[in-house]
Order: C-alpha cells, then sequence, then structure tokens
C-alpha cells in the first residue's frame, strides 16, 4: 500500500506550496495528460494516465512510496476523492483543493450559485440532468463526452433555456459563450466544458436565499400539501377554481404518493385542470409536462404555477394523440380520457401511472388495460367526507375509484 497518498485540486493557478511539497517528494503520480506535462512532476516519478479511477487506485494501492493524484478543479466534489476512499481499495487520503469547475463557472458569468442545482451529464443520465433543468431555474450541468451541451439542448427542445457554456477553464484555450439553448445543437463543443442551465422561475433574491439549492416552493403564508382550491391563485389573487371530480384534495394527495415525483423525474399530468396536481408535483422537485385540450384549464395550470414559482410546460392538446410529440415520462397521472389514453401512456413504459374511476366498471376497464401492458396493478375506493364544523353536518361528499400501475419488471 501507498505510504501517502495526495490529491491536489488544479484549477490553472499555480500550484499552492503544499502541493508543490507533496509532488516534489512523489514517486508515482497519476493524473491527465496535461497534468503529468506540469513542470512540479518530477521526472523520476511513475506515471500514471488517469483513465479508470478504480484501475489507478489499484496501482496505487500496491505502489510503495509516496503517490499523488492530479484532478481538475475540486477532487472532493463530484471528484476522485470518492473513489479512492472506497473500501475496497483501503487508501487514506489528504486533499489539497482547487476552486471547482463550477465555482469557476460561475465567477465567469458573474453569478451567485448558491440557488443553483448541480448535476453530472453521462449519457446514461443526461435525461434526468434534463429533467433537473427543466424543473429548475439555475442549473449547473458538468458534462461528458455523449452528453454535453448539444445534447442537453436537443433533448429540452421546446423548452427555451439560457446557456452559459464555459469550455476548458483554467487553461489557455478558456473561452466562455452565451446563448440560448435551441442554438446550442448547432456548434460543436469542446470538452471539459460545464454549462450553466438558467430560467424556467425566478431567481432568489438577495435577502431571501438560506439554504443552498432549489428552495422550497412554498408561497407565503402557505404551508403543507394536496392544499385546497383556493391556495392556487393567479397574479391577481383570484382563486383558481378546481374541476371534475377527480380534482378533490383528498385524491390528489393519494395520487401524489402513488406517484413519488422526485428530482430528476419527468412527470405527465394528462387532463391538468386545475393545475394543482401539476404545481404540486413540481413543488417535490420533478419536471412537470401539464396537458389539457380545454384553453381555459391550460390558462389555470399556468396561472397556478406562476402563483408558487414553479416551472411547469403546458401543452395545449387532446390525448392520446397529443402525446405521441412528447418527451419519455418517468410517471405519469392520467385525469381522464379512458382506456385509449391509458393504453397510449402504456405504450411508453413510464415507471408508474396512476388514474381513477367513477364506477367499478370504468375501473376494471382501466385496470385490464395497464394489466395487459405489463403493469401490476393496486386499486382503492376512496371516500372523504367534508364537514361544516359550524354545525358538524356533512357540506361535500367524494367517492372515487383510484387505480395504480406500476412496471412489473420494476416491482420488488
Amino acid at each position: 500500500m501507498a505510504d501517502r497518498v495526495t490529491v491536489i485540486g488544479w484549477d490553472g493557478s499555480p500550484l499552492s506550496r503544499a502541493a508543490t511539497a507533496a509532488l516534489s517528494a512523489a514517486t508515482l503520480v497519476a493524473g491527465a495528460a496535461h497534468h503529468l506535462a506540469l513542470p512540479e512532476v518530477p521526472e523520476r516519478a511513475e506515471r500514471i494516465r488517469l483513465g479508470s479511477v478504480d484501475l489507478a487506485a489499484r496501482r496505487i494501492a500496491g505502489h510503495r512510496g509516496s503517490a499523488v493524484v492530479l484532478a481538475d478543479g475540486d477532487p472532493g466534489f463530484f471528484g476522485v476523492v470518492r473513489t479512492l476512499h472506497a473500501p475496497e481499495h483501503g487508501l487514506e487520503v489528504e486533499v489539497v483543493p482547487a476552486v471547482s469547475s463550477v465555482a469557476a463557472a460561475f465567477a465567469r458569468a458573474g453569478m451567485p450559485w448558491d440557488d443553483a442545482q448541480v448535476v453530472v451529464a453521462h449519457p446514461r443520465t443526461l435525461r434526468r440532468a434534463v429533467n433537473v433543468c427543466r424543473a429548475h431555474h439555475k442549473v449547473a450541468v458538468l458534462t461528458s463526452p455523449g452528453a454535453g451541451p448539444a445534447e442537453l439542448a436537443l433533448l429540452l427542445d421546446g423548452v427555451h433555456r439560457t446557456f452559459v457554456i464555459c469550455e476548458e477553464l483554467g487553461t489557455g484555450s478558456e473561452q466562455v459563450t452565451v446563448l440560448t439553448s435551441d442554438k446550442a445543437a448547432d456548434h460543436t463543443w469542446r470538452d471539459p466544458n460545464v454549462v450553466i442551465v438558467i430560467g424556467g422561475g425566478p431567481e432568489a433574491t438577495a435577502g431571501g436565499a438560506w439554504i443552498a439549492g432549489r428552495p422550497p416552493a412554498y408561497p407565503q403564508g402557505v404551508r403543507g400539501w394536496a392544499l385546497p382550491a383556493d391556495a392556487y391563485r393567479d397574479g391577481a389573487a383570484e382563486p383558481v377554481a378546481e374541476t371534475g371530480e377527480g380534482e378533490f384534495p383528498g385524491l390528489r394527495a393519494a395520487q401524489l404518493a402513488r406517484l413519488g415525483p422526485r428530482t430528476g423525474d419527468l412527470v405527465w399530468d394528462i387532463g391538468s385542470g386545475s393545475g394543482a396536481l401539476a404545481v404540486e408535483a413540481a413543488r417535490f422537485g420533478a419536471a412537470v409536462l401539464a396537458v389539457d385540450s380545454d384553453p381555459a384549464a391550460c390558462a389555470r395550470t399556468t396561472a397556478a404555477a406562476r402563483a408558487f414559482g414553479v416551472p411547469v410546460q403546458v401543452v395545449q392538446g387532446r390525448a392520446p394523440h397529443v402525446l405521441e410529440r412528447l418527451p419519455e415520462p418517468d410517471v405519469v397521472r392520467i385525469g381522464g380520457g379512458g382506456v385509449p389514453v391509458v393504453t397510449a401512456v402504456a405504450d411508453r413504459r413510464p415507471e408508474r401511472i396512476v388514474t381513477h374511476a367513477s364506477t367499478r366498471d370504468e375501473a376494471e376497464a382501466l385496470g385490464g388495460a395497464l394489466a395487459a401492458n405489463g403493469y401490476r396493478i393496486d386499486c382503492a375506493l376512496l371516500q372523504t367526507v367534508e364537514l361544516d364544523t359550524s354545525a358538524w353536518s356533512e357540506r361535500e361528499r367524494s367517492v372515487v375509484f383510484l387505480l395504480s400501475g406500476v412496471r412489473s419488471d420494476l416491482a420488488p
């Protein structure tokens, strides 16, 4: 095992005294080509080109002497330190940090970033990174080959964002470009790069920030979930009325519980109605695409999203036909449309589908359509009774069948 392992962050600025001392004593140095070319790397030291960090860690674990690992930015922030710390390698490391590439990118842009989300985009995580960009006002994306600015822009089709693209930070070839997302796919970008994606909601005010990342989506004085209709107001503070038997708060709470929307998800809300479920799913951090054929319902959803300061993309159109051009969903709430819509949604293979029915026969038909498409079905009869507490008498009663489907290949 190496006698000593020092991880040194590099941001293009001169190395610190601690970093220089560690390098001068190193008998093994691992890093990218531009790291190994630094004049401070001893000529006598064994050099490892850092491709797979796991393979490098095994080489370091078997080395007798002092090892140094060089990495761009802050190696403890989405960097090599986590891998080197893995129990299977048994390495104890000292870290000499540098300015992270995310901090450097925001510095080049002259922007604060305590309210930013930070995501890593690989080809396997690109879609989830894009969903975060849909759902949050300010996102820093650490890209990789095959998951760069052009790919981000292509998957954000129809969603307007501003890109600040920072290429090769800390080098003599550093370049910062600002353009709209619809233009990013027309260029070839150099690696490594960081993309700051801006838009989709209000920025944190100077005196209001108290937590890093996405702030809680609570308008002043509002607390809780499955809120009543009068919690959803437009800019003129007019109530946004709920419509339809499928929109009472108790059913909405149960639907959200079964959907489990989370950061990185794309939620389809088909038949958005008042926009209440779309907004509450967005408050959980998910990206939300709300669909309704009624222009008034689309306007209500837009107003509700604006009131809560959450980005919701609203699409006017009739399901199932409008669904063909929408990006792939993770979870879907269906507010109406019957078996044809359920079948069309199931064909897109989201993880979960939630819908409701007013009669048992309708519930059996919807459940059969889900089961025929490979979903495990749960069904419950929900009944809520609203009481007038001045007289403790019944004010309103709602009864509905709640159906939820989970893909059988994902079920435990």
